[in-house]
């Protein structure tokens, strides 16, 4: 009986305990644990999903279990190279990279450039506002035979799809973000008799970043969107080579793995941008 007793006077205690225990963990990692485990256990939700509905027979996709025996030496050896396109998923991603940064750096110098120049001037945005406006519906792949004339080659086709594809956010963003500086910043800067450099960049650039970096986060994605594709038609290394490719064989699991690195590096490079905007500008941007 008082072994009973003892234990119905310690039994309330437990969850006291787990509390103190929760409190005692820092507060920084149940932040990050709070940031990570939903989105795990969503993940992980989905992968289950997906193994019941493709683990029968006759399923069209592979269940992830055979996606991963099936890529195995693919995901453990990215980066052998036999020569020619047989490549690892590194190389192919390295090279579907380099394409990106090179397209997408000249369309952030030119999108903010001429953002700047139709912000500024009405005449401009008057007159080239429309021509962005009908430009900039044009789906991505249209150029690309135009680009192949114009190149003969395929990696500045390539370069210029994603140019052609990133650079419409980033000018009609930085275009808004001028027109909505306060005419007392400009009023004031007219008393001081700031030069036009000393405007930009004590008044203009730091009230536009928020709309800047908001169309080169849409702009990254889109160049990522589109290189993936363009490399499907220009052939050579690239990850959009390697899909299609991987499809003309029948290799469904290869091309599973391969858009979830397409995922994963998409995620990725829009989270730079946003940790650039909040260095620059301040956490309001990145949220």
């Amino acid at each position: 009986m008082s072994a009973i007793a003892e234990s119905r006077d310690t039994a309330p205690e437990r969850p006291s305990a787990v509390v103190a225990a929760l409190k005692a963990v820092p507060g920084h990692l149940r932040t990050a644990a709070s940031n990570v485990l939903p989105p795990l256990v969503a993940l992980a939700i989905l992968i289950g999903i997906w193994q019941v509905l493709c683990m029968s027979p006759g399923a069209s996709l592979p269940p992830p279990t055979k996606v991963v025996a099936d890529t195995w030496e693919l995901i453990v050896n990215p980066f052998f190279d036999n020569g020619g396109t047989d490549k690892g998923l590194f190389w192919h991603l390295a090279a579907s990279l380099k394409r990106v940064a090179i397209g997408f750096s000249l369309a952030a110098v030119a999108g903010v450039l001429l953002g700047v120049l139709i912000g500024q001037s009405s005449a401009a945005y008057r007159g080239l506002d429309p021509i962005f406006q009908v430009l900039r519906t044009v789906p991505p792949l249209a150029w690309l035979p135009i680009s192949l004339a114009a190149f003969r080659h395929a990696d500045p086709s390539a370069i210029f799809v994603i140019f052609i594809t990133a650079v419409w956010p980033v000018i009609l963003n930085t275009a808004v973000g001028i027109r909505q500086i306060p005419q007392d910043y400009r009023n004031v800067a007219k008393v001081l008799r700031l030069t036009g450099p000393e405007f930009f960049f004590k008044i203009m650039l730091p009230a536009t970043v928020p709309y800047m970096f908001t169309g080169l986060r849409i702009g990254v994605g889109l160049s990522w969107l589109a290189i993936v594709a363009a490399e499907m038609l220009i052939g050579g290394v690239g990850i959009g080579f390697f899909i299609w490719d991987a499809w003309n064989s029948s290799l469904m699991s290869e091309i599973i793995l391969a858009l979830v690195y397409v995922g994963i590096v998409g995620f990725i490079l829009d989270r730079l941008i946003g940790f650039a905007a909040a260095r620059v500008s301040g956490p309001k941007v990145r949220a």
